[in-house]
């Protein structure tokens, strides 16, 4: 068997495709031993793409108000332990200014979908971002809106778009979001993304409730035939106000297992070391890059508030380490035999 998990690891290496079947049998039956044969590929291939270099993100939670009530989620609306805030204008340029100075070159705008920002703000953010830092890239990660939208935030100066489909499954993705939040609109929102020329990204979470092997081929092929720039993994982890505060936590081996698959189908990918698998080991960011990743993110939002945007329980055990110096953040990256490339880092097309 373990021969054969060798084989098909080759395969996915020199094809960059495999038979649903074949990746069905390597997360079913992948060893420690088809693991580190997997991530000696994955930084292969990485570093023919784009060398040794890892690329920082300056994350700014801008708001942590939703209107959605997804059921894994810690900022859902009917999360009621959540104490909410939303940033000023004045707050998210400081923030960016202190990245800019740190050495950060793209500016990553997250928050839940909070009506209270309306386009035309959002708009006037982003055109102030790039204008006061015209060599900086700014992605959004702010959910589900309109074409229109879209188009609008894209011609502001927007340069990439995260939105994690979370399952390519419908039935895995309903019993995981209310009846309002539907699959069919959070697909089209990807392919109206991908109209606009964003640099696209999606993911998914390992782990999730109902969660099977199966599922996540439908992942993976979902993102082969997709063809995203970025795409962001990470482990479940369980938040104490949602319906599955008592669920099991996602696995970090099959994280790090499906980080050097998704290397493999795509080379070229943009792919974080997520601060979910940060929060989940003490050592996750160092462990994806070894297995594929090439994307770190530095946590910028205010102190006072980064505490309260708590997607699941823990984070703020990693928040030190996701927010340390640029000498610490080096250094972490170093052990790994990469380094830090202070630039936009964006995907690098054929």
């Amino acid at each position: 068997m373990s021969q054969q998990l060798l084989t098909l690891i080759d395969q996915l290496s020199q094809t960059h495709m495999l038979s649903e079947e074949a990746l069905l049998l390597l997360l079913r039956e992948h060893t420690p031993v088809s693991d580190g044969y997997l991530f000696a590929l994955a930084r292969e291939a990485c570093g023919s793409v784009y060398g040794n270099k890892v690329f920082v993100r300056g994350l700014i939670e801008i708001t942590n108000h939703c209107k959605n009530d997804c059921l894994y989620c810690g900022i859902r609306r009917s999360a009621s332990s959540t104490v909410r805030y939303r940033l000023s204008m004045e707050q998210i340029l400081q923030c960016c200014e202190n990245g800019y100075v740190m050495g950060i070159r793209t500016f990553v705008l997250q928050g839940g979908e909070d009506a209270s920002f309306s386009r035309e703000q959002l708009v006037e953010m982003i055109q102030t971002i790039k204008e006061n830092y015209p060599d900086c890239a700014v992605t959004l990660s702010l959910g589900e809106w309109s074409a229109d939208d879209y188009r609008a935030f894209r011609m502001a100066g927007a340069d990439r778009y995260l939105l994690r489909h979370e399952t390519a499954d419908e039935k895995l993705y309903a019993s995981l979001h209310p009846a309002a939040q539907t699959f069919e609109n959070r697909m089209q929102c990807l392919d109206d993304l991908k109209k606009e020329g964003y640099q696209v990204g999606c993911g998914f979470m390992v782990g999730s409730p109902g969660q099977k092997e199966e599922h996540l081929v439908r992942d993976l092929c979902f993102i082969k035939q997709f063809q995203p720039h970025m795409v962001g993994i990470g482990p479940f982890i369980p938040h104490h106000d949602t319906p599955f505060a008592n669920e099991r936590a996602g696995s970090i081996r099959q994280t790090l297992f499906l980080l050097g698959i998704l290397r493999l189908l795509n080379p070229r990918l943009l792919l974080p070391a997520t601060t979910a698998l940060d929060t989940i080991d003490v050592h996750g960011w160092e462990k994806g890059i070894e297995a594929g990743a090439n994307v770190v993110m530095v946590n910028l939002t205010p102190e006072d508030e980064r505490s309260k945007y708590l997607l699941y329980d823990n984070k703020n055990r990693a928040n030190d380490r996701v927010t340390a110096g640029k000498n610490k953040l080096s250094e972490r990256i170093a052990s790994t035999g990469c380094e830090i490339a202070w630039v936009r880092g964006d995907y690098k097309y054929d």
